[in-house]
């Protein structure tokens, strides 16, 4: 079966509350492939990137990147090179500044 690119998603949180940006869904297989997060102000912040294998529960248990500074007017890329394969699975985000940072994440989805 044939994998194709796509956005998995993209979210500008508007406050500094950890949001969803993917869930995934029932009989899917997701392949994360790239992360990109995005400050589109001129002033650093800095930002968090949590995965729950069961859920949406963002903390230091489930982060990858906590509070990591992000300057102004930049943008890191992450490849992640990772599968989701619990039912229910989340990727959650939190910006350290209001409308400050954009999120997009790339992957595939295989449904079955």
């Amino acid at each position: 079966m044939a994998l194709f690119p796509k956005a998995l998603g993209q979210l500008r949180p508007t406050d500094m509350n950890a949001a969803t940006l993917y869930t995934k869904g029932q009989s899917t297989v997701a392949y994360l492939d790239q992360l990109y997060i995005c400050n589109t102000t001129a002033s650093p912040t800095t930002y968090r990137v949590f995965v729950d294998a069961d859920g949406s529960t963002y903390d230091q248990e489930t982060a990858l990147w906590y509070d990591f500074p992000l300057g102004a007017n930049t943008t890191h890329t992450y490849a992640l090179k990772s599968y989701l394969l619990a039912e229910g699975s989340t990727v959650g985000v939190r910006a350290g500044t209001g409308s400050a940072i954009t999120f997009t994440l790339f992957g595939e989805e295989v449904h079955g």
